[in-house]
Order: C-alpha cells, then sequence, then structure tokens
C-alpha cells in the first residue's frame, strides 16, 4: 500500500496496524459515495461554522458550495467538518468566555483529522479570532474566508446598520425622544440580510486585520455577505487552499512580528474595534508575538485615521468595499508598513500592492494621507496607578472635550448594581462626574461582557447629556461610541485598583499623557485592600473550571496560559 501521507492517509487512527487502519478509513469512506478516485486526491478541510444560533452565518451552505467548487476545479477533495459557532448576541454571560474553546477546537480539529489544509469560514466577532488562533497553533497551510457584512436597511428615509445604529436608536428611547412603536419598527430595519454588523465593528475589523496578516485573500475582507463577489471570494479561497499543499506558507510563517505590527497600523488607521487589541494580541501570542501597549501608542502617535465608517465615521461596510476597500488603505499606509511580509498567496505584501490595479477611490470613505479624518490613531492605551498594566480609550470615537478632566466617580460594583441603580431617579450623579464599573473583568463571574457602553443615566440623558467618562475593566462592541475607557489591567476580580474605588473618589484622565490616575494616597488604598471580601468560589467542574483556572489578563490577550506559544 502506498505510504505517502495525503489526503485520508493523513494521521491514521491507531490499531496498531497501519495498512489495516487505511484499509478500514477508505471503507468507511467509501460509504459516504466517494469513489476511489476522489479518495486518493488531497484533501482541503472546511472548518465549517454555520449554526441556528449565529445569524450572521446564515448564508454559509451557499459558500460552501463556492469553496468546494474552488477546491474540486484546482485538483483536491473538499470535507467540510463542524466547530463550535459563536453568535455574539445569543450567548450568555458573553462570547469571548467560549473564543478559547472555539480554538481549542479548531486546532485540536486540524491536527486529528486528515488533510492537507483548512479552509477557516468565520465572520461573527469571536469565530474569525478563534480560528486564526487555532491555526496558528495547528501550524498547518491555512487561509481564511470571511464571511462579509450586512447590507443596511432603512427607516424613514435614513440608512440603518447594525449596530452602531442599534445603540444611537436605543440611547434615544431611553431619553425619550421617540417612543415604543418607532423603536419596534427600528428593530426589525437594523438587520436585514446575512452577515455580520455593517459598520466598523469588531467583526469587520477583525476582518481587515485578516488581510493586513496576510491571512485571506487581497481584497476580500469587506465584501457585502449577500455581494456575487463573496461567492466568487470563496471559490478563489477554495482554489488557493489547493495551492497550499506541501507549501511552508503555515500560520506560523504568515503571522510574526512584522505582520503583526502592520496589522496595528491597519487597526488604527480604520478607528477600529477596541475588542480588536485582545484578539490580536491572542493570535499574535500563539505565535510568541507579544503586543506591547507602549508600542501600541507610538504607532498610534504616527498613524492616522483614514477611513470614515461608524460609529467613528458616517458610512457603512459596504461604501468602504464600493470605495477601494483595504487594497485603497494599504495603498495609502504604504511607507508604513512592512512589505515584506509574506501573505497566504504567496506574495509579500509590496508584491501585493506593486501588481494591483488602481481604481477609482472615494476619498468620502477612504481618506488621503495628506487630509485624514484624525491626524493620529484611533486608538490609544493609558497608563497609571488605576491600570498598571494598561487600559484602552477608542478616542476617534470619543467626545475630545472630555479628554483632560478630573471628576468624582459613581461606582457601581457589578453589572447587577448597575442594572438596579442606573436609572434610579435618586442616583446621585453629574455629567461631570465619572462612571465606573467593577468585576467585569476576564476574572469575574461575567468573564469579560460589552458592558463598558456603561448607559448614560436617564436622568441626564433626559436631559441631553449624550457622553460621560465611563471606566471599566469590561469591553464595549466595536460599533459603539464614547468617551469610555476600557480593559482597565489588572482587573477588579483579580485585584486591580479598579476594585478599591470608591463613590467620590476623584479620578484624573488625561489623553495628551496616557494616563488614568486614582487620587487617593497609597495607605489609604492598602487599608481598603485589607478590608477587602474574598473573592467568590470558583467554578469546580467543567469548562467554567477550565475557564477560571487559566484565563489570562487584557493585556495577554485574555488567552488560556497553556495555549500560548514560545516567543
Amino acid at each position: 500500500m502506498n505510504d505517502r501521507p495525503t489526503g485520508f492517509q493523513h494521521g491514521l487512527t491507531n490499531y496498531g496496524d497501519r495498512d489495516f487502519s487505511l484499509y478500514l478509513r477508505r471503507s468507511f469512506a467509501q460509504s459516504m459515495g466517494y469513489s476511489k478516485e476522489m479518495l486518493a486526491k488531497p484533501v482541503i478541510g472546511i472548518a465549517y461554522t454555520p449554526s441556528g444560533f449565529n445569524n450572521c452565518h446564515r448564508h454559509f451552505p451557499e459558500l460552501l458550495d463556492a469553496v468546494k467548487r474552488g477546491v474540486l476545479a484546482a485538483g483536491a477533495l473538499p470535507v467540510e467538518f463542524p466547530t463550535v459557532s459563536l453568535g455574539e448576541v445569543f450567548l450568555n454571560p458573553t462570547s469571548l468566555k467560549f473564543r478559547n474553546l472555539m480554538s481549542m477546537d479548531t486546532e485540536e480539529m486540524i491536527r486529528a483529522q486528515p488533510m492537507d489544509a483548512v479552509v477557516l469560514m468565520g465572520g461573527c466577532d469571536k469565530t474569525v479570532p478563534a480560528q486564526l488562533m487555532g491555526a496558528v497553533s495547528a501550524n498547518k497551510p491555512a487561509v481564511m474566508l470571511i464571511a462579509g457584512p450586512m447590507m443596511t436597511g432603512r427607516h424613514r428615509g435614513e440608512r440603518l446598520g447594525a449596530c452602531t445604529d442599534c445603540r444611537r436608536f436605543w440611547a434615544q428611547y431611553r431619553a425619550g425622544n421617540i417612543d415604543s412603536q418607532e423603536i419596534a419598527m427600528v428593530e426589525g430595519r437594523l438587520a436585514t440580510t446575512a452577515g455580520t454588523c455593517a459598520v466598523m465593528g469588531t467583526a469587520s475589523t477583525m476582518a481587515c486585520i485578516a488581510e493586513a496578516l496576510g491571512m485571506i485573500l487581497p481584497g476580500t475582507a469587506a465584501i457585502p455577505a449577500v455581494h456575487a463577489d463573496r461567492l466568487r471570494a470563496a471559490e478563489a479561497t477554495g482554489a488557493a487552499a489547493v495551492r497550499l499543499i506541501g507549501s511552508k506558507l503555515t500560520p506560523q510563517a504568515i503571522v510574526n512580528e512584522k505582520s503583526v505590527e502592520n496589522a496595528l497600523r491597519v487597526l488604527l488607521a480604520i478607528g477600529g474595534s477596541t475588542n480588536a487589541i485582545i484578539h490580536l494580541t491572542a493570535i499574535a501570542g500563539r505565535a510568541g508575538v507579544k503586543i506591547s501597549l507602549e508600542r501600541l501608542n507610538e504607532l498610534s502617535d504616527t498613524t492616522p485615521v483614514l477611513v470614515n465608517l461608524k460609529p467613528v465615521g458616517n458610512g457603512y461596510m459596504e461604501d468602504f468595499y464600493a470605495g477601494g476597500g483595504m487594497g485603497a488603505l494599504l495603498r495609502e499606509l504604504k511607507d508604513l508598513m512592512h512589505l515584506d511580509c509574506m501573505t497566504v498567496t504567496g506574495e509579500t505584501l509590496g508584491e501585493r500592492l506593486a501588481g494591483e490595479t488602481v481604481d477609482w477611490v472615494d476619498r468620502n470613505i477612504i481618506a488621503e494621507r495628506a487630509k485624514p479624518l484624525e491626524p493620529e490613531g484611533g486608538l490609544v492605551a493609558l497608563f497609571g496607578n488605576l491600570a498598571p498594566q494598561g487600559a484602552i480609550l477608542k478616542r476617534s470615537a470619543a467626545d475630545s472635550k472630555l479628554f483632560e478632566m478630573e471628576g468624582k466617580a459613581v461606582v457601581f460594583s457589578s453589572l447587577e448594581d448597575l442594572a438596579a441603580r442606573i436609572d434610579d431617579p435618586a442616583l446621585e450623579v453629574e455629567a461631570n462626574d465619572i462612571l465606573v464599573l467593577q468585576n467585569s473583568g476576564p476574572h469575574s463571574v461575567s468573564a469579560m461582557p460589552e458592558s463598558g457602553y456603561l448607559p448614560i443615566p436617564k436622568k441626564l440623558a433626559s436631559k441631553g447629556v449624550k457622553d460621560m467618562i465611563r471606566v471599566s475593566d469590561a469591553r464595549m462592541s466595536g460599533t459603539a461610541f464614547g468617551t469610555i475607557v476600557l480593559h482597565v489591567t489588572p482587573d477588579a476580580a483579580s485585584g486591580g485598583p479598579l476594585g478599591l474605588v470608591r463613590n467620590g473618589d476623584r479620578i484624573r484622565l488625561s489623553v495628551k499623557s496616557r494616563r488614568i490616575e486614582l487620587l487617593v494616597d497609597e495607605m489609604e488604598l492598602q487599608k481598603r485592600a485589607t478590608a477587602m471580601p474574598p473573592a467568590p468560589a470558583k467554578p469546580t467542574r467543567g469548562y467554567a473550571k477550565l475557564y477560571a483556572q487559566e484565563i489570562l489578563g487584557a493585556d495577554e490577550g485574555c488567552d488560556f496560559a497553556f495555549l500560548r506559544g514560545k516567543g
């Protein structure tokens, strides 16, 4: 029998007799209707993630057909396999808790099953980083296919897109500016097609990052989910996977210090999601690459915001694609990028850009470097005694009038406390106070949900207050906006200073100095730390136990300690 380990001959089940293992595998494979000629071909695995609990992926059956078409035309056998699928709004307490589980599932199924290369089909927020994390760790030739963003809907002559407009209308409803009838109408018009959020939220940010890393085909990050070009991209991705067979272009050859820095530049230029810092840190960590928040600030100071999409600007992802997409953006950033980075096509980034035909660019959506939307990058890291290991502010989506300010802390000790009191008419709060949410970080029971977008207290919202400084160890949706300090590390649940803040304490924010300080003397903080109640008991079984034991802080990408690569 042929000992060449390709296709179904890879990784035989161990029965103590290799020839018997292969004979049995082929027998069972033939029960699925494969001919012997097909079984002799190399195999392209397809990590396939549709789910009834994942609206973003509802078009995946059609995309799968196109991927298979590309694989077959290129001479290999496509075989899809299921993994965990994470639908952002259908998971409790939050999808981030299960990102690492999906990454483990992806990694181990790539390793365990007989495939020569793999296509990763993902889209919804945590699926893309989970698949890239798993693929980097498995290190088998891989190429990603992104779901693509939704198209926009309409409401009374206005374009709507999830989910920046979701939040804008909800804020109007909370403030009493629209009634229950209209908010119900808006609810049915925000998300009207397959695909991920229509703005530059976390899903679209991660799609752009995947292209900047070189892990998806050029020009495919922004194609709308329901566009015919998305199907053509799927077919091309299947063919590209076949070309990767036997190649040294594995994920660890593509994801390295230089390509990660390219991805950071793109993140800053698109005014992308704060969540992407956590996810890119985790992806890089699997390749043994560390992301420094100090280096993030250096890059942010020299990378302008160029993309005019919500929540930073006015456009939607369909506009970004029609206006030139990632190719146009990368050409504007060309002199800031590491052009020698390899991509999944076998070309370097520089070769890719040199070979592209320059088409029309919509300068209302993708600005020239000489005329940026903002002169500096969209994100900035803050440090200080309140965040010794850092915190993140999306300054491009914040009110610059609040960037240099000192205010009184109004503290919520948990999500439950927030829900119980934020709209209480008796809440003692003023517009220049600083809202603080504790115990919502990665080590908390709530596992770092997107609750950092604290609502403006109803008593202030009804008076027209639209933004306040808000500070937490939580995350916020990439579609959200406001002067919101996130990912405070160490988090409160792991003993960080955030847990020591009390009502009435003074907090000083200085974006210019990259500082966030709790203006309480050290002796008082030590006294408070000594009086803190014991931490709640940790889970004793299942994935919840594994999560509680192994979760790392936001500065290390909220990965599990035992999954990280060696630098």
